[in-house]
Order: C-alpha cells, then structure tokens, then sequence
C-alpha cells in the first residue's frame, strides 16, 4: 500500500511584511491565516487522512495534521535541507550547502503554501528562498512513529534465540538457485541473516567457486590477509588452527580486525565421514542479555575492559601482523550490543589494563563462556555437501567439533569459505525492498 500523501491546507504567516504573492500580514508573532473559500471544483479528489488541518510559524514550523497530531521542524533544519539548486543536487541526491558560510541562526521572513497545497515556501531574511514537498516533509517528521519508520530501514530487528527456539535447526532452509535466481527468494534469505544470524542454503554444486557467485550475487568479496575464498580442511603446516583436524573452540572470526568482516559463507563440498566435524552455533546476543540480567558486573567487565586480540603469521608467502583493542562485547551509544569479539587463539597474551581489573575480566570470561556453552544456547549442526551455511560474524560464536582426517593424505572434509560486509548487505537489502520480486535472466 502507498503511503498516503500530505496536503497543506492552511496558509501560514509571520511577523514580516507581505509579499505580493502572500494573502495577509500581520505585526503578530505567531497566527494563522484562513485562506479564502474556493468555489467547488466538479469531482475533486478526496484529501488524504494526513492533511494538515492548521499551520503556524513561532520557535518551529509547526504543522497541525488532520487527525490531531502536530509536527514541528527546526527552521535551522530546513535551512540545511534546502532543496534549491544551489543547496542540493538531484542528480547525486546530495546536500551542496556551503557550512563553512551557513548562518544557523537564520530566521525565515515568511511561509507560504502552494495553491494545490503539496508544496512549502519558506523565504529567508538573505532574501534565499527553499521549497519543500508535502510528503518530503511528512516523510522527515521528528516524532517517534516517523523516526522509528526510518530506522527500520537502518538495520533489521533482531530476534534473538536459544536452542529451545532452534530445536529444528535451522529454522529455514533457502534454495540456492532460487535464491541466485529470484530477487525475492535472495531477499528473503539476507532478511532471515540479519534478524536470525544464521541461515542456510542448500542445493549448491560442488565447485569451489560457489561460494563466490554467491558473494557476488549480494555485493563482493570482503578480502583479508588470508586471501578471497579460503579452503578450510587439514593441512600438514596450517597458518591457522581451522586448517587442521583438531576441535575447534567457539569463537567469532577475525577479531583482530577493527573492520572486522560482517558475515561468514561457509560452502560444504566434503563432509568428514562417521563422528565429529558437527559445528557448534550460539547466539551472542542471548547469552550477553543472560549476563547482564544475571551478573552486571560481569557484563560491565566485558563491556569496558579492552582486551588485546591479535593474528601473526604468513599466508600464500605474504607475512601479516594484525593487532585490535576492543572489549568482548561492544556497545552503541544506546547500549545496543552491535558486536561479540570472542576467540581464544586470537587473544594476545598482552592485556594491556590496569592490575586490578585482570582478575575480574577473567571470572567474567569464564561465566560468559559457561553460558554460551549451555545446552541452552548452543546448537550442533553439521553441514552436508552442498549446503553453505551463512552467519553474522559479529553476533554468532562458531566452533566444530574434532574429526578424524583420512588415511592417506586424502582429505574428507572440505570447507570453502567467504565474507561479505553488512554495508554491502544491508545496501542490498533496501534496494530490493523497494523493487517487486522478479526472476532474474540467466
């Protein structure tokens, strides 16, 4: 359903001498002025629910709607979102309005609506004029409902989940064809990443390049000092603990990195045959909630102190050094948890804070992690071939169980892996939004 469109009924005055084109004047500081009956126009349009009924100019443009509620924009505000060719280019969608020599305490010397009520005038004492859409306007309302409706369109809400929730796991699969194919099917499957943190794909061939087309599918590539795609199995001098048999612990990727990449594409070609090789799967979010709720001061621990987490070795020839300070779990300004740094071999031996809070963070850790591994939180899945199992690197813990490796130098499993960068997803994902589903031309 189309948003409905706002009409501006009412004329609005200031304290300012009239212009030609205005219908009245006054000395008072705020009023409103009644616009003169027209004659009936033959079948003219209903007028929308979130017509104003009443506008005024005092401290704020304030804009009185249909339905009682009252909007009110900063007239320093509108001055910067100018829309007039020298203060905004279309074609870039960009604000061009010179700050450096920008007069926020500018005053507007008057306020008009256009006859057909979609459009707002506002002209300046430095003789500058801005013209507003209705709906533009509307659009950019400062209350809640508005600023919420905004928002939505930022990132999605998260659901947050335990192994109750995902006793199916995963709680659903998605085609990888449709999804390379379809708009909406790919739509639906970086929706279900981003409230959920995890979905799988299943359906792909077994070609190591895969996981690419995928990546592409969405965006690129995040590249790190470990290459494009990466081949996870057993090797004889592993630069990494992945690249070997052993279990592997829960962790979060690349903690190391300031920019660290946002979700995980994990591409099954080979599975280890028999017992082990299971990847263990907990959503962070829930298990930092259960420790604020339950033991703040260890939520406050892993929040504030800053924990030295490091990667050095040598790749495809090429050494690397990688080194980021960041606390486990970090925080917005709202106290959102936007991101889980979790990795035991990533964790450098340097901890560079004050004496006292050592032996605190560490209690801390180890509480963190006991809930994480509660039959409560963590989930056991193990891929099978031709399954890609994506996640959200910032929020979901991994981990596998060990396996035992062929006889023979010959490989079992094998994993190819790739990473995607929530700015290009989340990019992604508004764009499709605002387009119908459509199969795609092969």
């Amino acid at each position: 359903m189309q948003p409905l469109r706002p009409t501006l009924t009412r004329f609005i005055a200031s304290t300012f001498t009239s212009k030609a084109h205005r219908t009245a004047s006054s000395t008072a500081t705020n009023f409103s002025v009644q616009p003169q009956p027209k004659q009936q126009q033959p079948q003219q349009p209903q007028v929308p629910k979130a017509a104003v009924s009443r506008a005024r100019l005092a401290r704020h443009l304030e804009l009185t709607w249909r339905q009682g509620s009252a909007s009110h924009f900063p007239l320093t505000w509108l001055r910067d979102n100018c829309q007039c060719p020298h203060c905004y280019h279309p074609e870039s969608k960009s604000r061009t309005v010179d700050w450096a020599t920008c007069d926020v305490t500018i005053k507007p010397k008057d306020v008009q609506v256009s006859d057909d009520g979609k459009t707002v005038i506002v002209d300046w004492l430095d003789a500058h004029s801005s013209r507003f859409s209705a709906e533009w306007l509307h659009e950019r309302r400062f209350e809640e409902d508005a600023r919420k409706k905004w928002l939505s369109t930022y990132k999605q809400k998260k659901h947050i989940w335990g192994s109750a929730q995902e006793e199916n796991f995963p709680r659903k699969r998605f085609n990888f064809s449709a999804v390379m194919s379809t708009d909406g099917d790919l739509l639906q499957w970086l929706l279900e990443l981003e409230m959920r943190g995890v979905a799988i794909l299943e359906g792909a061939d077994g070609d190591e390049n895969t996981v690419r087309k995928l990546a592409e599918r969405v965006a690129f590539i995040r590249r790190t000092h470990y290459g494009e795609e990466f081949n996870v199995k057993s090797k004889s001098d592993p630069s990494n603990v992945a690249y070997t048999e052993q279990a592997l612990q829960l962790h979060t990727d690349l903690p190391y990195y300031e920019y660290k990449p946002g979700v995980n594409m994990l591409h099954c070609l080979v599975q280890a045959q028999g017992e082990g090789g299971e990847n263990q799967l907990v959503d962070s979010l829930r298990v930092a909630m259960q420790l604020k709720q339950n033991n703040p001061e260890a939520y406050k621990a892993l929040t504030t102190v800053p924990v030295d987490w490091s990667d050095r070795g040598e790749e495809d020839g090429r050494p690397f050094q990688s080194l980021h300070r960041a606390p486990v779990i970090c925080e917005d300004a709202e106290g959102n948890v936007v991101r889980v740094n979790y990795s035991q071999p990533q964790r450098d031996s340097y901890f560079s804070v004050p004496l006292e809070q050592v032996d605190g963070w560490y209690v801390a850790l180890k509480e963190f992690t006991r809930l994480a591994l509660s039959d409560d939180n963590c989930v056991q899945y193990k891929t099978k071939p031709g399954e890609i199992l994506s996640f959200d690197n910032l929020r979901i813990l991994h981990g596998r169980s060990s396996y035992s490796p062929a006889v023979n130098q010959i490989y079992e499993r094998h994993i190819v892996g790739a990473y995607l960068d929530w700015d290009e997803i989340r990019s992604r994902i508004r764009v499709l939004s605002q387009q119908e589903p459509t199969p795609l031309a092969h």
